[in-house]
């Protein structure tokens, strides 16, 4: 558990800036290994996430604390980088926006919050639930998890507590043991990272399976600004290698649409 010590850390208050350095840096090392060990679970729930957006549903993350802020981020950078709709991924923190940029830790306790915001955005047996929490026992999430099971929505957990009571309600638990914190229950340290990790994969494996990536480029972008239209047209440029002069007046022309400029390019148009 992560509010267990760690004995390799019992002495860091004593140690200078680089020791403190090192011993973070070996117990992060052991992190990708850990989520190695969850490989299939990760790539299961892409395909069943997947599978439910393909029908109309939509990624729906819960968490608190860090764990919650760790979903927000994901869901927020998903609309730019891939071009989807805002609605598709949601994240739910529990205490709101404010809880983003201060600390509510108290409302990680509140779990009939939890029933309020998924009814606040009509949250349905065709979405997906995705509880995060470091401990696997916050109440905010597990209130969300049994709510949708009580529903008949899908639900996937990623937690980093072999204890943690989410292992036994949701569908699919995605358990990451990280071991004790290099300060004992800081969970933002190698449980936050463990768990941004498995968002990273998870969201866009989802991506990559919807047809939102050509190779291995985010080709659906959205050329909101000046350094996003240059690497449309880098983009398109390492697809047709045509000059890029060209191709942004073609990218202008047609509103920056990656996709379309390829076909016409690659057809000769």
């Amino acid at each position: 558990m992560s509010i267990d010590r760690n004995k390799k850390t019992i002495n860091i208050d004593k140690a200078s800036s680089l020791e403190i350095v090192e011993m973070m840096n070996e117990e992060d090392k052991k992190i990708a290994f850990e989520v190695e060990k969850s490989k299939n679970i990760i790539a299961k729930a892409i395909n069943e996430v997947t599978d439910i957006i393909k029908n109309g549903g939509r990624m729906v993350y819960i968490g608190s604390g860090t764990s919650g802020k760790l979903a927000v981020i994901d869901a927020s950078e998903c609309p730019p980088t891939f071009g989807i709709n805002d609605n598709t991924i949601i994240a739910l923190i529990s205490g709101g926006r404010e809880a983003i940029s201060y600390w509510k830790e108290e409302t990680e306790d509140n779990r009939e919050l939890a029933i309020n915001d998924l009814r606040e955005i009509g949250f349905s047996n065709r979405d997906v639930l995705i509880a995060v929490s470091a401990s696997g026992n916050t109440p905010y999430a597990i209130e969300g998890i049994k709510f949708a099971n009580q529903i008949g929505a899908k639900t996937l957990s990623i937690f980093c507590n072999k204890n943690g009571k989410m292992k036994e309600i949701s569908n699919i638990p995605i358990l990451i043991d990280v071991g004790p914190e290099v300060i004992a229950g800081s969970t933002r340290l190698k449980a936050g990272t463990a768990q941004k990790m498995v968002l990273n994969m998870l969201s866009t494996g989802v991506m990559i399976k919807l047809g939102y990536v050509y190779s291995n480029l985010m080709i659906n972008v959205k050329p909101i600004n000046k350094k996003l239209k240059e690497r449309v047209v880098d983009m398109v440029n390492i697809v047709t290698n045509e000059d890029k002069n060209k191709i942004k007046k073609i990218l202008e022309r047609n509103g920056y649409n990656a996709k379309d400029v390829i076909k016409a390019l690659k057809k000769g148009e």
